[in-house]
């Protein structure tokens, strides 16, 4: 177990005048709290926050930090209370120890894995931008919580590693903090792939001292000539961690051996300016490979990261690859924000912290203008991986994108309104289409129209999750006035058809009762959901208008359902029975409460403004409508009727695998097809079915069911009536579970 004596000293290290004091104080805290508790490993619990506390030691942070990282598991697995660590520590410590805290905590039962994820890196973006060492704190959990998943099911193994492939490893990459990106890899890497890490790791070990040598004399080559040059520099090899040689294969689509670069070379100077001369004499002892260079110190990444990257020809024709930078640029590229952040210090370094904040505050503002949490995991996604390309605004600023984005990208990275009126581009000079791929280096000027404005094709051709957004948001504010409008004019010419005047009740003194009780906050949103579609008419008509009103409308409707009836189906020499092949659709209801098929025995009711409502003879619902003979009509199936009808059906088996498989088979061989299943378990280990079934007639559900009774370790088979009770029903079981 790590000891607070090799933290404290880390500290002591790396910041001085640190209050170490407190980081003390925060160990006994911490040892109080977590005494007795043990980890699933069986080691005691504490270890933990000993082992956060020396990562986040090492990462350089401030002493507030690393008490912190002892103290962030003790509100929530802990008696510990805010009060008692705002007493003890301040107001800066529990502020963060609560940000930790609560990026640890599911707000709902009710969501599912992704909407949990997604509210997850809500609460994540939300909490860095008010404190950046937040997320510090997170990763260096992470890191450790990686470290121990041996101890963890293979499930709960896998889940705890997609999600850090997912969110933490991007983070890590996308704050420049290049170790904790790779030991995050590897480790998913290792629970999520375990055969090709295996297979990976295998085929590194044995090849590894034959490249180490390779590798040892490029090192010594590349010293000689820099100390012939005068040029200082520290030349060493740099491995290739498993991940990235998996992801290079899947990417390529290449075998191991076709990986060349499993170990490079890695040049630090002591300043920018021996940068270049370092690649000037690297080129002058070997050959680079064409296209191989990339400048990322002219042109860092958005991440902070500067780097020289040139790919050259070794001895034997082997190719290596070699990166060279200055020992401040080595400090960027492997702790990245880190490296910059000590708290309330101010300059050039606070400057490009800015600049990781000025990322997440963006996706602060972006997040409020998205009410779906999946929808904004998948922003913040496009923003975390951006393979980027590096672009030119006419006064020569350089912008960074994701590859494959296209002008209105741009155009929405200048300012909204500009992307909003884009009506074309131009790239080095010449008039390029807005669909049209930036590459590095283009110059891009941007051409705008007033009467241009966003339209869905633009959804297309777009990468960047602000020019994404702020399409989307302008769509939903047209569809949504559209929605507006029509659902006004539905209203009022239903009204005006009933003889009275829409002027009279299209006022919020009438329309406000109406929406709320239709549970709706205002007019104007109970009118965009009549014009969605997502409400219907009647439900507001039966709270604006009056008794008289609402009778007269059901009458006209029952008249009309009846007159287009009899015009029908009045045939001379016919009996007055109405064969349900010749009906109109929209006059024709099933009922839900027994869903008749062919061949089971009918009867119809005129419903008040419904048309024809078709039930079985013996549904109860039918029986109690039998009494009022006025809206009876007798029907009866056509002989020729054709198509399918859907019929659930409940199957009770015996708990054991392979059930559902055999009762799909049976329906599948008797000519039918399953639109949807639910299975679960219950008491006296028995399986439970329920499958929504196609059929042609009464005669094929029987011999369904027949088919399905036969199966072994089936116990019955039922016909159920009504199939929205049913799910219902399943759905207020998921709710209570």
């Amino acid at each position: 177990m790590i000891r607070p004596e090799f933290i404290v000293e880390e500290l002591r290290k790396n910041i001085p005048g640190a209050d170490l004091d407190l980081v003390w104080r925060a160990y006994a805290f911490a040892a109080r709290c977590h005494k007795g508790q043990k980890r699933v490993s069986g080691e005691p619990y504490l270890n933990h926050p000993l082992e956060v506390a020396h990562i986040l030691a090492k990462m350089k942070l401030d002493d507030v930090s690393v008490a912190v990282g002892l103290l962030h598991d003790t509100l929530e697995d802990t008696f510990a209370t805010p009060d008692e660590i705002r007493e003890m520590f301040g107001e800066d410590v529990l502020a963060l120890v609560d940000g930790v805290t609560k990026l640890s905590q599911i707000e709902s039962a009710a969501m599912d894995k992704e909407e949990r994820q997604a509210e997850n890196v809500r609460k994540m973006i939300l909490a860095m931008s008010k404190d950046i060492r937040v997320i510090l704190v997170k990763l260096a959990d992470r890191i450790h919580n990686m470290r121990t998943l041996d101890y963890l099911k293979p499930e709960k193994q896998r889940q705890i590693a997609q999600e850090t492939l997912d969110i933490y490893a991007p983070l890590a990459n996308r704050l420049g903090i290049g170790w904790i990106k790779s030991e995050l890899e590897n480790g998913s890497f290792k629970y999520l792939w375990p055969k090709d890490y295996t297979e990976i790791k295998r085929k590194v070990e044995k090849v590894e001292a034959e490249r180490e040598r390779y590798i040892a004399n490029i090192v010594t080559e590349i010293e000689g000539r820099l100390a012939a040059d005068g040029i200082r520099a520290e030349v060493r090899g740099r491995p290739k961690h498993f991940y990235s040689i998996f992801s290079k294969m899947r990417r390529q689509e290449i075998t191991f051996e076709e990986v060349f670069d499993l170990m490079g070379v890695r040049v630090i100077t002591s300043d920018d300016q021996e940068c270049y001369a370092v690649l000037g004499a690297v080129h002058g002892m070997y050959k680079p490979i064409p296209g191989k260079l990339k400048d990322y110190i002219a042109l860092p990444k958005a991440n902070m990261y500067q780097s020289l990257h040139t790919t050259i020809v070794g001895t034997g024709g082997k190719p290596v690859e070699i990166q060279i930078r200055s020992r401040g640029m080595h400090a960027v590229c492997e702790e990245g924000i880190a490296a910059h952040w000590r708290y309330k210090e101010s300059g050039p370094k606070k400057d490009k912290v800015d600049e990781q904040i000025n990322w997440l505050r963006r996706l602060m503002e972006w997040q409020q203008e998205v009410s779906d949490p999946r929808e904004f995991l998948e922003k913040v996604k496009i923003d975390l991986f951006p393979d980027e390309v590096y672009v030119f605004t006419p006064k020569q600023e350089v912008r960074a994108f994701p590859r494959g984005a296209t002008p209105i990208d741009f155009a929405y990275a200048i300012h909204t309104d500009i992307g909003a009126h884009i009506i074309g581009a131009k790239i080095n000079g010449k008039l390029a289409p807005l669909r049209q791929e930036l590459k590095n280096g283009d110059i891009v000027e941007i051409l705008t129209s007033q009467s241009q404005h966003p339209n869905r094709d633009w959804l297309k051709s777009v990468k960047t999750a602000k020019a994404r957004t702020k399409i989307t948001s302008y769509l939903k504010q047209i569809e949504k006035q559209r929605a507006l409008t029509l659902g006004r004019e539905f209203l009022e010419k239903e009204i005006a058809s009933l003889g009275l005047s829409p002027q009279n009740y299209m006022e919020d003194v009438h329309l406000l009762p109406a929406a709320q009780a239709v549970g709706y906050m205002s007019a104007e949103s109970m009118l965009i959901a009549l014009g969605l579609g997502s409400l219907k008419l009647a439900n507001v008509l039966t709270r604006m208008l009056p008794k008289e009103a609402l009778a007269e409308r059901e009458r006209q409707a029952d008249e009309g359902a009846l007159k287009k009836i009899g015009e029908k189906h009045a045939k001379p020499g016919k009996p007055s029975g109405v064969r349900i092949q010749d009906m109109d659709d929209v006059l024709i209801k099933f009922a839900q409460c027994c869903n008749p098929v062919p061949g089971d025995a009918i009867i119809g009711f005129i419903s008040r403004g419904r048309g024809l409502v078709v039930h079985t003879a013996d549904c109860p619902n039918a029986m109690n409508l039998g009494m009022d003979s006025e809206r009876r009509v007798e029907v009866e199936w056509d002989v020729k009727i054709a198509g399918k009808h859907l019929v659930m059906i409940a199957v009770v088996t015996e708990d054991k695998p392979g059930m559902l498989a055999h009762v799909s088979a049976a329906i599948a061989d008797n000519g039918s097809n399953i639109t949807e299943a639910t299975i679960s378990s219950g008491q006296e280990r028995r399986g439970y079915i329920y499958l929504t079934i196609e059929i042609a007639d009464l005669a094929h559900l029987r011999k369904i069911m027949s088919a399905v009774l036969r199966q072994p370790g089936v116990i019955s088979v039922d016909r159920v009536r009504d199939r929205n009770a049913v799910k219902s029903s399943m759905v207020r079981g998921k709710r209570r579970g």
